[in-house]
């Protein structure tokens, strides 16, 4: 059996989620083939070397870069399909090609663009909305990657539940694990810029559907009480659209506490796990998440985890997170408060994180995955 997979988003630079999901599911598929099932990897352009390393390839899949200036999905990709059909195709976070062979699978991974549009920009939420839905009805399967997406898969687009399979996202489970050398910890502090004391962390895309602006409401709030004269914030990752609004309000919050909120961009990967273990707590405020993959990985370092209680979220940290509305940022600040004045709630919290992650694992999905493969010739 020829399986041919849309590998296109490895060729990110910076891995985030989707991407990551990719290149998880990818290298899982390729080191658990049998012989008699042949992976063909097409890419947009020839993969980095650093790519091609990160998937850990052992002769199962060709790799097929085809360049391509424009419409690469539709035009480059439908083109090879049409010439060189696989048996089965696979769209782990991209949109399905126009042509594409019957026994077509594809991930979805959320529709926060139909609950929160104005997190998007018009033509962003355009296109989000007209690709899902043409993924979603042509595809003879889809894999959710969450029950809310599921539920919403069939609530807006009334796609039949039979045709979803829920298939939860894994976590490197020998990078996410609590640091307990003191010198990395301090290292991971200095490279950011982190001073002593306790701060709260964030990790992710700066864009409104982040619901940041309301993190920066409830860390003033805390700033301006005596019990917390200590307290910093680090809000990790790339700019992402729509994003100015936000930057503004962080300037201006940076210049009545200096040295109190940090910005600084994009964060390597060997140095969350340690950066993780030092926060005193990760704060996920999403307005709107299909898996909620940094809440796994903070439960898996033993960060304690403030979230909002929207979407997959309550899916994924169970009851080992202290939950929130979205919209309501005095009741974060509560529950910020409360993790931060209550040390036994902390513990309480790490060990019940530590039980929440066992659920979840690349090794589990990549063998759900397969088994939606073998649907016989009616998947």
């Amino acid at each position: 059996m020829k399986i041919g997979i849309d590998a296109s988003r490895l060729a990110a630079g910076q891995r985030t989620g989707t991407e990551n999901y990719a290149l998880q599911l990818i290298r899982g598929l390729a080191q658990t083939a049998q012989p008699s099932q042949q992976l063909e990897l097409y890419f947009n352009q020839p993969p980095r070397p650093a790519v091609l390393q990160a998937l850990e390839l052992d002769g199962q899949a060709e790799i097929k870069a085809m360049p391509f200036p424009r419409l690469w999905t539709h035009a480059r990709l439908s083109y090879e399909l049409l010439r060189h059909p696989p048996d089965r195709l696979l769209i782990p976070a991209h949109v399905l090609p126009l042509y594409h062979p019957q026994n077509s699978v594809v991930t979805i991974h959320d529709l926060g663009y139909l609950y929160f549009p104005d997190a998007h920009t018009s033509n962003a939420r355009r296109y989000l909305d007209l690709s899902t839905r043409w993924s979603a009805t042509r595809a003879r399967r889809i894999i959710a990657v969450s029950q809310a997406t599921k539920s919403d898969l069939m609530r807006h687009y009334s796609i039949p539940q039979a045709k979803i399979t829920v298939i939860y996202h894994g976590y490197d489970r020998q990078h996410f694990q609590p640091v307990t050398d003191p010198a990395k910890r301090q290292l991971a502090r200095a490279r950011y810029g982190v001073g002593a004391g306790r701060f709260l962390l964030y990790i992710g895309t700066i864009q409104p559907r982040k619901n940041l602006l309301r993190l920066l409401e409830a860390f003033e709030r805390l700033a301006a009480e005596p019990d917390f004269a200590d307290l910093q914030l680090v809000i990790g990752g790339k700019p992402g659209w729509l994003s100015e609004p936000f930057f503004k309000a962080a300037a201006r919050l940076q210049a009545v506490y200096p040295g109190r909120l940090h910005l600084p961009g994009y964060l390597d990967e060997a140095d969350i796990p340690a950066l993780l273990s030092e926060a005193t707590a990760f704060v996920f405020p999403s307005l709107y998440e299909g898996f909620g993959m940094p809440v796994l990985e903070a439960m898996a370092c033993g960060c304690p985890v403030v979230c909002s209680n929207s979407s997959s979220l309550p899916e994924v940290a169970g009851d080992a997170a202290l939950y929130h509305h979205p919209l309501d940022s005095a009741a974060l600040t509560s529950q910020l408060r409360r993790l931060l004045a209550q040390p036994e709630l902390t513990e309480e919290l790490r060990r019940k994180g530590f039980l929440q992650t066992a659920r979840f694992s690349w090794e589990r999905c990549v063998n759900e995955t397969w088994e939606v493969f073998k649907i016989g010739n009616k998947i």
